[in-house]
């Protein structure tokens, strides 16, 4: 049984993933290459980080299903999936000399899908030409690429110069508090009653949406159950809408939330 957070090391192959779990226990631990997809399986690292126990879960390159070889690859990405499930927080690694491409945004659908946390670290920051706005360039093109993620934090590594890998780890940790947060029941009706003051729930004419009143059911993700009138006329766009009012009002850093809407009837 592992002890501590879990915390995945995802990507495209050749991104960095082995040179990172490397830089973080200063030692050859993976066999790192320059070639795509040397990293066959997912393997478990214990570390104490300031004092603390956790688990590294390092994968290999998770490719796109339909360019997967038969046999060892297939076993491998299948296992990178698995890595995901595993985690409480997954690391996942984007090349900083490279456009995000489709495979990016699917690990990161899958991500999200999952209810997992998560962080974006932006690696080989060593070889781009940068001045003083291009980390925040960087950062908003990233957030705008993933905007059903835009919650996550965006960190800037080098892994092979051993440069801010710390900060990856730390990221991560700050999200699994993240995860864990409880709000109170005032609270969280406080915001509800401002946030529905502030943009009322698109209705139809005589049906009106009233809501009762909202309670947080859970943690890892934190889960809020709202109680209302008409559950099924609440639009996705409203419920992004809540979302992104108790982000504002509470954090939530780096976690998707999970909103369910009842009726009054399954209050009773």
């Amino acid at each position: 049984e592992t002890e501590g957070p879990r915390i995945a090391i995802v990507g495209r192959p050749n991104v960095g993933k082995s040179r990172l779990l490397n830089a973080l226990l200063g030692q050859e631990r993976s066999i790192v290459s320059d070639l795509p997809g040397t990293t066959r399986d997912s393997m478990d690292t214990q570390i104490e980080w300031e004092g603390e126990p956790l688990t590294l879960i390092d994968t290999a390159g998770i490719r796109r299903r339909g360019r997967v070889e038969h046999g060892i690859e297939r076993v491998s990405v299948m296992r990178s999936m698995r890595a995901i499930d595993r985690a409480d927080v997954v690391l996942l690694l984007i090349d900083a000399t490279e456009d995000f491409t489709a495979q990016d945004l699917h690990i990161a659908g899958y991500v999200e899908e999952q209810k997992k946390g998560l962080v974006v670290v932006v690696n080989k920051w060593d070889l781009i030409e940068k001045d003083s706005h291009t980390m925040e360039i960087y950062r908003k093109r990233a957030q705008s690429q993933l905007d059903f993620m835009a919650y996550a934090p965006v960190v800037f590594i080098s892994a092979k110069l051993g440069l801010r890998v710390g900060q990856a780890i730390d990221s991560a940790l700050t999200v699994i508090t993240e995860r864990n947060k409880r709000v109170s029941t005032a609270q969280l009706n406080k915001v509800l009653k401002d946030s529905v003051a502030k943009h009322q729930p698109p209705s139809r004419p005589g049906k009106w949406i009233k809501f009762f009143y909202a309670t947080q059911a859970d943690t890892s993700p934190p889960t809020f159950i709202f109680f209302c009138n008409d559950p099924k006329q609440i639009h996705f766009s409203y419920r992004r809408y809540l979302e992104n009012e108790l982000r504002e009002a509470f954090g939530f850093q780096g976690t998707p939330l999970r909103l369910s809407f009842r009726s009054r009837r399954e209050l009773d």
